[in-house]
C-alpha cells in the first residue's frame, strides 16, 4: 500500500510554508544550473511551474512513495507541457525518486533525463510528453482506469498556455465532464506566453476559468506562486465529487529572476554562465555581481 509522502510541518501541524517556498527557490537554481550546463532547454517555463510542483510533491498532496514510484495505487502526475521537464526532474530528485546528481546529465546523449520526459527511461514519469496537447487525454485514460480497477488514486495533469489552444485538449475537457471524471485535476500554468510570442499576440483564449466552468468543470483560480493558495486549491479539488476539476494558476514566466521574467524569449533559451551568476544572486537575495 502506497503511503502519502509526508509534508514538512510547521509547529501548528500544517505544512511548513516557509520550507516549501525555500525549496521552490532552491529548485529554481537547479533548473537554471541544469539548463545552463546543457546549453539548451526551457528554464523560464520550468520556473513558472515549480511552486505548484513543490506543493504537489512536497506539500502532502501527491500519494507517491519515492521507493515504489510504480505502485498501482499511486497518484499520477502528467507534465503535458513536457518542455518544462527540468522542473519535473528537479522535484523528482527532491522527492527522492531520482538522484540529485543525475540532474547534471540533462540532455546528455544516453541520459534518461531527456529534453522531454520519457516514461520508458525514467522512474516517476507517467507519460512521454512534449508533443503538446496530448497530456490531458492521457490523464483522462488514467482516471478511467482508476475507476475501472477500483483504485482510489487521483490524476493531475499540467498544461501550458500554448497547448490550451490545441483541439485535443478541449475534446478531453468535454469528455471528462461528460463521464464525470472526478478523480482528474487539470492544472494550467497560465503564464501568458508561449514559444512564439505572448499569449495575446497568438490566440488569446481568456477568460479561461469562465470557459472551463461553462464546460461543467469545478475551477479554482489562484496565484500560482502563493504557496498557501496553491495548497488550499489542491485541498479544495480533492473534495469535489461528480465532476473534474481545474486549477487555473496565474504564474510568471521565469519567476524569481527579474531579467528572465521581463523577456518571454527565455522560453527556449538557457542562461549563459554569467547570467546564471546574476540569477543565483537574485534568487538568494545577494548583491548583484559587478
Amino acid at each position: 500500500m502506497v503511503t502519502r509522502a509526508s509534508a514538512p510541518h510547521a509547529s501548528d501541524g500544517g505544512p511548513d510554508l516557509v520550507l516549501l517556498s525555500s525549496t521552490a527557490r532552491r529548485l529554481r537554481e537547479d533548473i537554471i544550473a541544469m539548463t545552463t550546463r546543457a546549453g539548451s532547454g526551457h528554464p523560464s517555463s520550468s520556473m513558472s511551474a515549480i511552486d505548484i510542483l513543490v506543493a504537489l510533491y512536497k506539500g502532502g498532496i501527491l500519494n507517491l512513495d519515492p521507493s515504489h514510484p510504480s505502485a498501482p495505487d499511486r497518484d499520477r502526475f502528467i507534465l503535458s507541457k513536457g518542455h518544462a521537464a527540468p522542473a519535473l526532474y528537479a522535484v523528482l530528485a527532491e522527492h527522492g525518486v531520482i538522484s540529485h546528481e543525475s540532474l547534471d546529465t540533462l540532455r546528455v546523449i544516453g541520459s534518461p533525463l531527456e529534453g522531454h520526459p520519457n516514461m520508458r527511461r525514467l522512474a516517476g514519469v507517467e507519460a512521454s510528453t512534449g508533443s503538446l496537447g496530448q497530456g490531458l487525454s492521457i490523464g483522462l485514460g488514467h482516471a478511467f482506469a482508476g475507476h475501472l480497477d477500483g483504485h482510489g488514486y487521483r490524476t493531475y495533469v499540467m498544461c501550458g498556455d500554448g497547448e490550451m489552444q490545441e483541439g485535443q485538449v478541449w475534446e478531453a475537457i468535454m469528455s471528462a465532464a461528460h463521464f464525470n471524471a472526478d478523480n482528474l485535476t487539470l492544472i494550467v500554468d497560465h503564464n501568458g506566453a508561449q514559444q512564439s510570442n505572448l499569449l495575446p499576440r497568438v490566440i488569446d483564449y481568456r477568460p479561461l476559468a469562465a470557459k472551463l466552468r461553462a464546460f461543467e468543470w469545478h475551477v479554482e483560480e489562484i496565484d500560482g506562486h502563493d504557496m498557501p493558495a496553491i495548497l488550499k486549491a489542491f485541498d479544495s479539488v480533492r473534495a469535489v465529487k461528480g465532476r473534474p476539476q481545474a486549477i487555473v494558476a496565474h504564474t510568471v514566466k521565469g519567476k524569481g529572476v527579474s531579467f528572465v521574467e521581463a523577456d518571454w524569449a527565455y522560453h527556449g533559451k538557457p542562461l549563459t554562465a554569467s547570467e546564471q551568476v546574476r540569477a543565483f544572486a537574485e534568487l538568494r537575495g545577494e548583491p548583484a555581481p559587478h
